[in-house]
């Protein structure tokens, strides 16, 4: 019998994703540097699936990535590079669909050229470059899907879910992180998985270790500290943050994150604290300060699909989190006080901050220690091999996770084949 482990030697693999310098560091961002552990990866982020807006923020930001187009590939680190081949976003005029194509794909192949990256597999966590799939000369393709993008505000609805849908289609391995599209997904496509996000544990812990200092820009806040970490957009409920901010003028409020959003009422408090975004790396510093976690989402249909990175993060600090209904938010109940309205929001709040304890962070960490990220890939003894983790929140569907334990980091991605039934895929 072949050894399935030979199969994966001089490959990589093309990972289309999320801005990678983007504020936030999403799924996106982690399966790919945990995948670059074991295989190459070309890291190829593709602007243009909205519209840029007037403002300054999003013209400097557009002009960068035309620049930068036209260089090479960076090597991050040993075994990742990143490039970006940005799309002209007015996909409906006349040309512009057919040069987004071919400029692309062009652009794409120099770019494995230049990293040196010969045999590959193509995996997109976004829609709109996926017209490439299957188009690259890539040995397998994987799509994981972590979002609606459809409902993403900003977007053409209708071009971006047709794209979403082919993408779906021609996957020869589909992930899906939103449970509520795991239906629709697996009409599409036989081999849907549902694969939720994971967490840097041992990243986020580190905001209980007593020698983690607590952010400069959080220091001297009068508590309790009620705190927030991600980008404040239009899904996010300012009003309900100002209103609690009012009602609660003892309380601090420290908002961690862009505002991309009209964020005028909360400047206008003087116990909130805008601190804008904020490299990764500190925001357990960041969250050290926070006596209670929020996540005061504004009910649409992209929250209605989403599965919040943010939740499990919260968690893995052993903050308490309150929080309104998510359909995913809503498994994790037992960690989570969930609010059906504002006067709800604030009684959840007051009721947590009178039992926070030791104990209860202990049981919060408790609720995600076993949604790490890991890679689908293990070689033990030399073979690839995989090894099923006991969920520990989702009864159903039921998760099977492929798992490797490097090292250096434990790194998860759910998968519902073993790793070696996918390598053999590959040939």
């Amino acid at each position: 019998m072949r050894d399935p482990s030979a199969v994966l030697e001089g490959r990589g693999v093309v990972y289309f994703g999320n801005d990678w310098n983007a504020e936030n560091r999403t799924s996106s961002h982690h399966v790919a540097t945990r995948l670059a552990n074991h295989l190459p990866v070309l890291y190829v982020d593709s602007p243009g699936m909205r519209a840029p807006t007037t403002s300054g923020r999003d013209l400097k930001r557009a002009w960068r990535k035309l620049a930068a187009a036209l260089r090479p590939p960076v090597q991050v680190r040993d075994g990742l590079w990143h490039c970006t081949v940005p799309q002209l976003p007015f996909r409906r005029l006349p040309g512009v669909d057919a040069f987004n194509k071919v400029f692309s794909r062009w652009a794409v192949r120099r770019a494995l050229r230049k990293a040196g990256i010969a045999r590959y597999l193509s995996w997109f966590v976004v829609p709109h470059p996926g017209f490439l799939a299957h188009r690259l000369g890539e040995d397998f393709c994987v799509y994981y899907c972590i979002d609606d993008y459809a409902a993403h505000p900003g977007v053409d609805a209708e071009l971006i879910g047709q794209r979403d849908e082919a993408l779906s289609r021609a996957a020869d391995q589909l992930f899906v992180a939103p449970p509520a599209l795991l239906p629709l997904k697996q009409a599409m496509n036989a081999t849907t998985t549902y694969a939720p996000h994971g967490v840097d544990l041992d990243l986020f812990l580190t905001a209980r270790a007593p020698d983690t200092p607590v952010a400069d820009g959080a220091r001297g806040l009068p508590g309790p500290v009620i705190g927030y970490i991600g980008s404040l957009h239009e899904w996010i409920d300012i009003d309900l943050i100002a209103w609690l901010a009012q009602q609660r003028p003892q309380w601090s409020f420290l908002l961690v994150g862009h505002a991309a959003a009209d964020v005028s009422a909360l400047r206008a408090l003087p116990n909130v604290r805008l601190a804008g975004p904020q490299p990764y790396p500190t925001l357990p510093q960041w969250s050290k300060a926070f006596d209670a976690a929020i996540i005061p989402y504004r009910m649409n249909r992209q929250v209605a699909n989403a599965n919040p990175l943010k939740l499990r993060e919260y968690l893995a600090t052993g903050k308490p989190v309150v929080s309104t209904y998510n359909p995913e938010i809503a498994k994790f109940s037992q960690w989570v006080r969930i609010a059906e309205d504002r006067e709800g929001f604030l009684a959840a709040l007051e009721q947590t901050l009178a039992e926070d304890s030791e104990q209860a962070a202990e049981v919060d960490v408790d609720g995600v220690a076993e949604e790490q990220f890991h890679a689908v890939l293990h070689t033990e003894r030399g073979q690839p091999t995989g090894r099923v983790a006991r969920p520990v929140t989702l009864p159903a569907p039921q998760r099977a996770r492929a798992v490797v334990a490097a090292p250096e980091v434990e790194v998860s991605l759910p998968h519902r084949l073993p790793p070696t039934a996918l390598i053999r895929r590959f040939t």
